[in-house]
């Protein structure tokens, strides 16, 4: 049987899962933080028949072998933790990070989540919360009776409350960093979790060590280009058309075969 069937098919996996990654951005474009992702692909293995270097006669070595490929594997798909821009949209709760760090979120379970989504509401219980109700570390409870919330750059989070003039501090938003954020996994719900990849978290007040600063009142904005992955899936989709022409092209050649021997 032809290689290069089995090459062929390897090749149009490879696309159709470059499409589907195709497909996930631009679904998110208008994610808040979104962060896009990036297929890593790499060949597989090779058949040598003859390697470079070999002796072809007692005094002259073969200067180029000869080795057969076997296709194509997905070997990750890694995150791409670009800045995204900014949208100022008024809302007092709406923070953004501008540089390096991560929201830590409070899951249901206990463990500790990661998010770039600053679009945040108060719960009931005054805490500032996501917009699925888990609430930030640490722990922000904002007072019924403020009347206004500010947050610093370096993460301060104070409030007017009643008829006070000066602003009463209440906490502090910090952040975390990754050696390895591309080690991340997503979860969905705009969060990541942490992997032996990634590394564990260094948590800091914004500003601090390189630690990105606060912006109030804006949301960040996914860093999906919509121009690029349009040109990524015309990409794609011509691979794909090309290796699908491969395997056409080794079925006719097959059939030829065939006939000669009729």
């Amino acid at each position: 049987m032809m290689r290069s069937l089995f090459v062929s098919a390897t090749g149009m996996g490879a696309q159709q899962r470059q499409i589907d990654t195709v497909a996930n951005n631009l679904a998110n474009v208008a994610t808040t933080g979104y962060k896009k992702s990036r297929n890593n692909f790499q060949d597989l293995l090779y058949q040598i028949d003859k390697t470079a270097g070999s002796q072809s006669s007692q005094n002259t070595t073969v200067p180029v072998g000869i080795h057969s490929g076997h296709g194509v594997k997905h070997v990750s798909t890694e995150k791409i933790f670009t800045q995204g821009d900014m949208k100022n949209t008024g809302s007092e709760l709406d923070v953004a990070i501008e540089g390096t760090g991560f929201f830590q979120i409070l899951q249901p379970s206990g463990a500790i989540a990661y998010s770039r989504s600053g679009n945040f509401q108060r719960d009931q219980q005054g805490r500032i919360v996501t917009q699925d109700g888990f609430p930030l570390e640490p722990e922000i409870v904002i007072p019924q009776d403020a009347r206004q919330v500010s947050i610093g750059l370096d993460g301060t989070v104070a409030v007017l409350v009643g008829e006070e003039s000066l602003p009463t501090t209440i906490g502090t938003m910090q952040l975390a960093r990754f050696a390895n954020p591309a080690g991340l996994t997503p979860v969905g719900k705009n969060l990541y979790v942490p992997t032996a990849g990634s590394g564990n978290a260094v948590v800091e007040n914004p500003g601090v060590n390189g630690m990105g600063t606060l912006n109030q009142q804006f949301l960040e904005l996914s860093n999906v280009s919509v121009v690029d992955e349009m040109i990524n899936m015309i990409i794609a989709q011509r691979a794909y058309e090309i290796n699908s022409k491969a395997i056409q092209t080794s079925d006719d050649m097959l059939q030829t075969a065939n006939n000669i021997i009729r």
